[in-house]
């Protein structure tokens, strides 16, 4: 098993570092654009993101740990960049989450520990699971998706690119939350979410000033 990198040093590169140790994958270090930092779970710090241009895309592969707190093209955009230079990125699952034996993983995407994905769903690359994450049957996510701790999916719910599904939200069955769309935290979604509209509370609402 080939080695990898963590891009990103902050919060979120902490989670990723720590599921990758518990799923027993060898970890090279951690890049971080912010200067120099101190060890990160006993990962060392190799640099920027320069840093990864010194070793050769069939000798490691790399790890996103950049979370997001909304939509945005940042994520999309250093994947794209490193893929571009020939660079692969691992597909990392906590022990302790349970994915069905169909479920189809895209590249790159992360499952954290307590997440439970169902059968017959369909991740893109990219994507973060994160932890205690709940994705019912027959689910469509997209690439650069985050949904955050706690989110609740019913069953066949559809979500689009780069979309960003706060903490502890829930959408019930069959909805489409579209691309770039934002589901605040806590919401309960009860109808579809237009591509990059944001959407906030128990029923969900559009934010004002939050349509595309």
């Amino acid at each position: 098993m080939k080695p990898v990198i963590i891009i990103g040093g902050g919060g979120h590169a902490k989670v990723v570092a720590s599921t990758l140790q518990a799923a027993g994958q060898p970890v090279l270090g951690f890049t971080d654009t912010g200067g120099a930092r101190p060890e990160m779970s006993g990962i060392p710090q190799l640099g920027g993101d320069e840093a990864i241009a010194g070793y050769d895309p069939s000798s490691v592969e790399l790890v996103f740990g950049i979370g997001c707190i909304q939509p945005g093209p940042a994520r999309a955009a250093i994947f794209h960049r490193f893929k571009g230079m020939g660079y692969d990125f691992r597909t990392v699952v906590h022990p302790t989450a349970w994915v069905a034996p169909d479920v189809e993983i895209g590249e790159g995407t992360v499952v954290f520990a307590g997440a439970i994905v169902q059968p017959g769903t369909r991740i893109g690359v990219n994507t973060i699971l994160n932890s205690r994450s709940s994705v019912d049957h027959d689910c469509r996510i997209g690439s650069h998706v985050h949904i955050a701790p706690g989110a609740v999916l019913s069953g066949a719910v559809v979500v689009g690119d780069g979309a960003h599904l706060g903490v502890g939200c829930t959408i019930i069955q069959g909805l489409t939350i579209g691309g770039e769309a934002l589901v605040g935290a806590g919401s309960v979604v009860v109808r579809d979410v237009a591509a990059g509209h944001r959407v906030f509370g128990v029923p969900a609402r559009p934010i004002p000033g939050g349509g595309a």
